[in-house]
Formats: C-alpha cells, structure tokens, sequence
C-alpha cells in the first residue's frame, strides 16, 4: 500500500459563508483588484473547508445543504501561487482551481466577515509552518544517519579504571583493601538533643587509702575552751600547760614563748610573735 494511502484527512477550517466570483484576466503585475470584481453579484455562495492531508493542503468550496463539491484548490506551499490576497482589501483572495483532468482556472473569494477571513489566512499559515519544521526534522535525522557512528564499546583485553573515594578498584579484579588513615577511626557527633554519658569514677585505690593522713581525734572535755585546744597544739611539748583559771589572756602561752626567745626585744600585751 502506498504512502499517500495511508495519510488520513484531517479539518483545518470550516466556514459556513463564501463567496465565488468570476474574475478578469489579470493584464500586469500590479496584483489583483477586489474592486475590479461584481461584489453585489456573487457567482456562486457556498461553505468552505480547509483541509489537510500529509504535506498537502486544500481549500474545498461545497454546497450548504448537501455537502456536494462544488471545486476544490490543492495548496503545496503558502504564500504562493494557488493562493493570492488582493491589493486592495484583506477580506478577498484569488485561488486556483483544479479538476481531476489536470485543468485549472483562478476566481475570486470573499468572506463577510474579517474575522472569517483572519481564520482562514491562519489555517493556511500553520499547516505550512508545520511542513516546514517536519521537513527540517526528517532533513536532519537523515543526515545523522549517514554519519559515521562511534564505537564506544570495550576492544578485546580493554580495561577500564574507576576511582571511588579512596579505593582503586580495575574491572574484571578484585578490590584492594583499603588502608586506614593516620587518624585512627573517625567517630560520628552524637545525635542532636542527645546527651553524652560520663565515664563513672573509679574507686579509690588501697595504696591511696593508705598515704592518706588522719588527724588524732581530739577530746573535748566540759571545762575546756576551743582557745585551750589551739594553744595545746602551737605549744612546745617539754612546756607544761598552764591552767586556763591563772589568766583571763587567752594569748598568754604564746607572749610566754616569746619572751624565752633571747636576744629579742619584750613585745607588747595582746599580741603575738610569730
């Protein structure tokens, strides 16, 4: 089955009223003229359908009632010269026609309303920038064909390398252990709002027991002072302890010491030698 076979019709544009005029053969270059034309006199009104199919569009003119063909312009390219704006108005174009004979003639068609005729200028503009980009797609993917296509395949005995982090591993081998750092194991921070234990704190050892020193215990008795207790401890053993009924001076023991001293002068009442 053929190529063309297999393209389906598709609708472009369809509008409900147009207007066929028999148009004068054009004598120069100046273009065509709507205002040359009977526009009060129509030849013929109908509908119109744009149509596609494949690259190829057509502008078929039909009755209203039964659909029947009244003439139909295939389109290859646009703007060209199957279809032709006048000079003078932007309502108008000059289409050419054919049968299946391979005969053709040019006439006039008008539109009512601007905005008809807008529609149908658009239809026509977007099929053909549609078969432009198509064309260039289908140029290019030609040309990628015919290029030289690279082999990026692995050669016989080929081997590749890969370097992940600090490990050196070759394809096909096995990998190498890896060597820990200097550093010693790194260890991770402790979770957020987690808290860290203490270490608890060890015992103390006998040999610590035994190196520390206690104080004698000292008696108290009912009719001695804390005064009596530190002049008993700064006072030489071989001296005998006063009574504390002798003196009301609670330093007397250590002006004593002091006047012992020789080669010292006599010091005041009330106050100590050191």
């Amino acid at each position: 089955m053929a190529a063309a076979e297999l393209e389906y019709e598709s609708v472009l544009c369809v509008k409900p009223d147009v207007n066929v005029y028999r148009i004068p053969p054009r004598t120069s270059n100046r273009g065509y003229r709507a205002s040359d034309w009977k526009l009060d006199h129509p030849d013929w009104t109908g509908r119109l359908r744009v149509t596609s199919k494949g690259k190829t569009a057509y502008i078929k003119l039909e009755d209203k009632v039964s659909g029947e063909l009244f003439a139909q312009a295939p389109i290859d390219q646009y703007p060209g010269i199957a279809v032709e704006t006048v000079a003078d108005s932007s309502r108008y174009f000059v289409i050419r026609i054919q049968d299946g004979t391979g005969r053709s003639a040019f006439i006039g068609i008008g539109f009512t309303d601007r905005g008809d005729a807008f529609d149908f200028n658009v239809s026509l503009q977007d099929h053909f920038k549609w078969v432009k980009q198509e064309t260039e797609i289908s140029k290019e993917s030609q040309e990628a064909d015919t290029r030289p296509k690279l082999d990026l395949g692995f050669k016989e005995g080929q081997t590749i390398k890969l370097n992940i982090g600090n490990m050196t591993t070759k394809k096909g081998g096995a990998a190498k252990p890896r060597v820990p750092g200097s550093g010693g194991l790194s260890l991770l921070p402790p979770p957020p709002g987690g808290k860290i234990a203490v270490p608890p704190i060890p015992p103390p050892s006998s040999t610590a027991i035994a190196n520390h020193v206690t104080p004698p215990p000292v008696l108290k008795s009912s009719n001695v002072s804390s005064a009596d207790i530190l002049l008993d401890l700064d006072a030489p053993p071989s001296a005998s302890k006063a009574p504390a009924s002798a003196t009301t001076d609670l330093w007397g023991d250590f002006s004593t010491a002091s006047s012992a001293v020789p080669n010292q002068a006599p010091q005041q009442s009330n106050w100590v030698q050191f």
